[in-house]
């Protein structure tokens, strides 16, 4: 199979290390240094439609899997659909469940899917009314896409209305901040479920958990993620099948009744709370970076269930299972900056090719002049495997351990909740 993936990160870079191991022919738009090396790509920016379709007619692909929320949300697959190309990724209509946060809260609210209390704003004044009689602490999103980094918890007032006023303001976030989205504050441990949908069935694939935070201990700034791990000790197999009948079940009755074709991959941002999981989110695209984490572990061929989700008829979707055979970590290093400013064309060097049980993931990396550089906030990403998660967090960090550039910066805890769930239940 001809297969075209969208997108330069690191997730792009998993996902065509996925479908090389099954001897697809794979292109990528526009790729980076480290997906290069295994797949034909072509600078073509994500979010230019006309030139990506012209590029799948060129090389003939038989399917398109796109990886960034960008691209989706601006309709690529309602423009593939018209040219009669195939394409794995929900419509624009389905896409706005990531997009536009406020119309994702609403549809939770109808269909009874459990989350977070929430009020939605559009003027500034009522928001700050509202955050003057609130209990902190609260949660404030902008509502559109701000590429994971448009969230904060505030703890006062003060905290929040400066946030407010850099979202909807001063246009920190441009469109996608002028409404938000202000929510309660849930505790409890945080897991990823990413379902492979067609539509009216779910293929899911291992429940992971993201760290959103840039330092150790979730502290810091929130950016894009910082590492991941897969499976997870929390997400018992009872745990799975309830967050599968609270959530997934009554999203596709949802999809059902409001007439949204949704054949793409769901993501679905869990928090275990004391009284059950609930949704923090919902993006319509494979997570970054827990799709390092979960492919690796992944034994069936990805292209071939994505070609039928994208047919619309699923054929054999796996029940839902919480355990693997092996162990999964992904520890991302990320520029000096991130998440604000960062410096870019610093010098890589090291090992940058892994192992059997290692895997290094190009995010932001390019070549110039014969030498790999850095090109984004989250560099790459060294992916550990092992037979348990103790093995494979050692395997993840030897291996960046190894790797080196100017003030490289990387957390030192991915995993470790992980660990501390192993060691209560043993």
């Amino acid at each position: 199979m001809k297969v075209l993936v969208v997108g330069s990160g690191g997730r792009e870079h998993a996902l065509v290390w996925a479908l090389t191991r099954f001897k697809h022919k794979v292109f990528c738009v526009p790729g980076n240094f480290g997906i290069s090396r295994m797949a034909e790509c072509e600078d073509i920016y994500p979010l230019d439609i006309p030139g990506i379709i012209s590029f799948a007619q060129k090389k003939k692909v038989d399917l398109t899997i796109v990886g960034p929320e960008a691209p989706l949300v601006a309709g690529i697959a309602d423009e593939f659909e018209k040219k009669g190309i195939l394409l794995f990724g929900p419509k624009a209509s389905a896409a706005c469940l990531e997009g536009d946060k406020a119309f994702a809260k609403h549809l939770m609210e109808r269909y009874e899917i459990p989350t977070a209390r929430f009020t939605v704003f559009e003027e500034f004044e009522q928001a700050d009314d509202f955050l003057k009689k609130g209990k902190f602490p609260l949660v404030i999103k902008a509502s559109g896409l701000a590429a994971g980094k448009g969230v904060s918890v505030v703890n006062s007032y003060e905290e929040g209305v400066n946030f407010l006023k850099s979202s909807m303001k001063e246009g920190k976030f441009g469109e996608a901040g002028k409404k938000v989205v202000i929510e309660e504050f849930l505790s409890g441990e945080e897991c990823s479920i990413i379902g492979l949908c067609d539509g009216k069935k779910v293929y899911f694939l291992l429940p992971s958990q993201d760290h959103k935070r840039l330092l150790d201990d979730d502290k810091g700034p929130n950016t894009g993620g910082m590492g991941a791990y897969a499976p997870v000790p929390a997400v018992t197999q009872d745990v799975l099948n309830r967050i599968v009948a609270e959530v997934f079940q009554p999203l596709l009755t949802a999809f059902e009744k409001e007439g949204i074709d949704y054949r793409g991959a769901i993501y679905a941002g869990i928090i275990l709370t004391s009284s059950g999981p609930k949704v923090l989110e919902f993006n319509c695209r494979f997570g970054d970076p827990e799709t390092q984490a979960i492919l690796p572990l992944l034994e069936v061929d990805l292209a071939q269930i994505c070609f039928e989700c994208a047919l619309g008829n699923l054929s054999n979707p796996a029940p839902p299972v919480s355990t693997a055979k092996r162990w999964a970590v992904c520890v991302v290093a990320a520029a000096p900056g991130y998440p604000g400013d960062y410096q870019k064309e610093l010098p890589i060097s090291g090992e940058l090719i892994g192992g059997e049980n290692t895997i290094v993931f190009h995010a932001g990396t390019k070549l110039i002049d014969g030498k790999i550089v850095t090109s984004g906030g989250r560099v790459l990403g060294v992916t550990g495997l092992g037979e348990t998660l103790a093995e494979a967090q050692e395997r993840a960090y030897y291996g960046i351990g190894l790797i080196h550039f100017p003030n490289m910066h990387y957390r030192h805890d991915i995993g470790a909740k992980g660990l501390k769930h192993l060691k209560e239940i043993s």
